[in-house]
């Protein structure tokens, strides 16, 4: 057993960060409002299931990310031309 272990002494380590528990923190971390997730979309998008032809997804994967969003955009261009 060659290894020597090290215990670092922590103890006298002057800490600069101040101390959340006490005022002015408790007050701000209650009054923070959470946000998790995205931003809600004034337009949202309804989850279908839609059966495409293996070479047109491929075609728009070969594009990169956003695919998805692409053929929203082309089916829209479509149906401008419908009306």
């Amino acid at each position: 057993m060659n290894k020597t272990v090290t215990k670092v002494d922590l103890s006298d380590i002057d800490d600069e960060a101040p101390d959340l528990s006490t005022s002015p923190w408790v007050e701000k971390f209650q009054a923070a409002t959470v946000r998790s997730g995205r931003p809600k979309s004034p337009k949202t998008k309804v989850s279908t299931t839609i059966r495409l032809d293996q070479d047109v997804i491929d075609a728009f994967r070969a594009e990169g990310p956003g695919w998805q969003s692409r053929i929203n955009a082309v089916l829209r261009d479509w149906l401008r031309t419908k009306s």
